[in-house]
């Protein structure tokens, strides 16, 4: 069998099971049970989200290295005695906690609901979070997809590999979104999550200090921007100082993100790298140029997401405390 011959079959043999596990998830899953959860769900995280306006890429961001590592299982949520779970791995520990706080506070105004006690996952209030500070930030609404069980497994090895790092360049993010179905467009798409939220002076301090070139910085940041980090980030700065990934709109989830990319403003060389390379550069533009592009292609790219490795019959259960199995 030829290389491409085998890539082709293990692409079809992903999309078939990804497929089938779609199956098991439905718009109305918990109309019996629990019909009200979404209006639980969002009330809870509004009052979060008043409280500190971190919550919401807190969310968003665990819900992304939750899919990622193992599948929408909440796996990422499970704490563990000696410190071996996933959110011990290095690359979690910069987790906000208001992320983790959020879900928790909306299991606990689920189960307060007479009769929705227990029958609502960790892993599906996750996803319907995530969508709702995508919503009250001002990004697009849309039918969150229901019926994933909790895992019961999580391990600080298994989140290895699994996790973009800062410096990917465009070929690595690819291969890693396309092993769990994920296409280019749906790459960018989702990189636009980065239109809220923050990161620390050491996931970028190596393109403003100490560049491989003989320039100083990074040549495919924009020389303005590179001296503002420089000022907020001196070489000696406590790294977990933390700067907004998109400078203009750091409170809005819109399209600005893609316009700042083609300023050289990207400010992870993972982000930049969408512009940089040709071959993501078109729907970059795209996007910048068409925030209706943009929140379709997100809205499709994210469904997608959710539906990665979801546990349903017997390999999963319903947490009573999304931190530990029951």
């Amino acid at each position: 069998m030829s290389p491409q011959s085998f890539i082709f079959l293990a692409s079809m043999l992903l999309m078939l099971l990804i497929a089938g596990c779609h199956a098991q998830l439905r718009v109305d899953y918990y109309r019996s049970t629990c019909p009200n959860v979404e209006s639980i769900v969002r009330s809870a995280v509004e009052i979060k989200l008043q409280q500190t306006f971190v919550t919401a890429p807190a969310t968003l961001r665990l819900f992304f290295h939750d899919c990622f590592v193992r599948g929408c299982d909440a796996s990422v949520m499970l704490a563990s005695r000696n410190n071996t779970s996933e959110k011990d791995n290095p690359i979690n520990l910069s987790l906000a906690g208001d992320g983790f706080d959020t879900v928790i506070k909306a299991k606990a105004a689920v189960d307060r609901v007479p009769g929705c006690q227990n029958k609502v996952s960790c892993a599906d209030i996750l996803a319907m979070a995530t969508r709702d500070v995508i919503t009250l930030t001002g990004g697009p609404s849309y039918a969150v997809e229901l019926g994933r069980l909790d895992g019961r497994i999580s391990t600080k090895a298994s989140v290895r590999h699994h996790l973009p790092h800062a410096e990917f360049k465009l070929t690595q993010l690819s291969q890693m979104f396309a092993s769990h179905g994920l296409t280019l467009t749906d790459l960018v798409a989702l990189s636009g999550a980065h239109t809220i939220g923050f990161s620390h002076c050491s996931q970028f301090s190596k393109r403003i200090y100490n560049f491989k070139s003989r320039k100083s910085i990074d040549h495919t940041l924009n020389p303005a921007y590179a001296k503002q980090l420089q000022q907020v980030c001196p070489k000696d700065v406590d790294p977990r100082i933390a700067i907004n990934l998109d400078p203009i709109t750091p409170r809005t989830f819109d399209n600005q993100y893609y316009k700042n990319l083609q300023q050289g403003r990207g400010l992870l060389a993972s982000d930049q790298a969408l512009f940089t390379h040709k071959g993501s550069r078109d729907i970059v533009n795209l996007f910048a140029s068409n925030n209706t592009a943009f929140e379709k292609s997100f809205i499709s790219a994210i469904t997608k997401l959710g539906r990665v490795g979801i546990k349903t019959g017997n390999q999963g259960e319903i947490r009573h405390d999304c931190t530990m199995i029951n």
